[in-house]
């Protein structure tokens, strides 16, 4: 009763249903971020692997210049696809 009195003091229109609002769409932020930096994480661990595989296939090779110039993109992820990687995180 205490909190809610001073949260009613501090915003006397929405008192402490205010901050729980405020309070939730931070939590809805933080999880928006920490999505995005984990599908980073992802495309980052990708490009890595493909670029240890690109480097152990030139090295392998006795013709550095017969290198195949083809990789696996399909782990990439792009700006269009991040939203896919959230959804689980907006219920």
């Amino acid at each position: 009763m205490v909190y809610e009195a001073s949260a009613r003091i501090r915003d006397p229109v929405y008192g402490c249903a205010g901050a729980i609002c405020q309070l939730q769409k931070q939590a809805s932020e933080l999880q928006a971020q920490l999505a995005k930096a984990q599908a980073e994480i992802v495309t980052m661990q990708c490009q890595q692997a493909n670029l240890v595989a690109i480097i152990l296939e030139m090295t392998q090779s006795k013709e550095p210049n017969n290198v195949s110039q083809q990789t696996d993109t399909t782990c990439f992820l792009d700006d269009t696809n991040l939203a896919s990687a959230w959804e689980p995180l907006w219920t």
